[in-house]
Order: C-alpha cells, then sequence, then structure tokens
C-alpha cells in the first residue's frame, strides 16, 4: 500500500478547515490502495518523509515566508531526504492575511532542491476560506492521493 504523508502546521481555524479539507480528499472513498498519515511539521521526521510516497505540506504564511514549523521540518528532512525522495509527487497549500510571493518563492525553491514533482499548483487561499477554496482543497488532496493509487 502506498502512504501519503500530510506535513501541516495549522495554529488557526482557517488552517484548520483547509486542512481538514485536504485530509477529506486524500481519503475519498474512490481512492484505493493509499495509507494518509499526518504529522504536525515540528514532529515529522525523516523517516516518516523516506517512508511515504507522496507528500501534501500546509503552512500559515508568516510575515510572507513560509511558518518556521515547515521551515524545520525541510531543515531536518533536507539532506538525509535528498537523494532517496526525488520525483515524488507534492501538493501544498497556503494560508496568509495577504502577500503569499516569499512563502511560494521559498517552497519552490526547497522542492526543487529535493526534486519533489507538483501536482498541481499550491492552494493559496488570503482571509477565510470561501467555499470554492476548500473544494480546491479538497481537489488538492484527492489528486495527490490519486497520483499514488487507483481510482
Amino acid at each position: 500500500m502506498k502512504k501519503l504523508l500530510i506535513v501541516h502546521h495549522t495554529p488557526s481555524p482557517n488552517l484548520q478547515a483547509m486542512y481538514e479539507a485536504v485530509r477529506s480528499g486524500a481519503t475519498t472513498d474512490e481512492i484505493e490502495g493509499v495509507e494518509v498519515i499526518s504529522r504536525p511539521a515540528l514532529t515529522a521526521s525523516p523517516v516518516d518523509v523516506l517512508g511515504a510516497d507522496g507528500y501534501l505540506l500546509g503552512t500559515p504564511v508568516n510575515l510572507g515566508y513560509l511558518s518556521g514549523a515547515l521551515k524545520h521540518f525541510f531543515d531536518q528532512i533536507y539532506y538525509p531526504c535528498l537523494e532517496e525522495t526525488v520525483r515524488r509527487p507534492y501538493g501544498a497549500y497556503l494560508h496568509g492575511n495577504n502577500d503569499a510571493t516569499g512563502a511560494l518563492r521559498a517552497l519552490e525553491s526547497i522542492t526543487t532542491g529535493l526534486k519533489w514533482r507538483a501536482v498541481l499548483p499550491p492552494r493559496v487561499v488570503t482571509g477565510e476560506p470561501a467555499r470554492t477554496d476548500l473544494e480546491a482543497c479538497w481537489e488538492l488532496g484527492a489528486t495527490v492521493a490519486a497520483e499514488l493509487g487507483s481510482v
């Protein structure tokens, strides 16, 4: 069975809603053969990443950048996972109160260095997530999971 790892930093109700939508999409009954594992960014380890076949990443945008928790996650896993996780699929969702350009640039730089493959463009939500934003998060979770499993 393939494993999909959700690594998230979820300090707000808005991010909680996005996380729940992503997880719901990833665990939809239509996708078979995928185990979804969720870890907070501050506790996710290289062992978690090496044991997974794909990733979903969730973070707030703090001061125009990735959260410290997600950056810490990447700092912990970068070198131990650099050669072993090439071309693995991933998706990301970000929430901020304004501009997410710096966070997106950092995410792209790090995942490019890891040689991970984006399945869809990151989902970025500013302010309170609308129903369409949560649907897009659900789609992100379902699409990355479907990349690993069978539909």
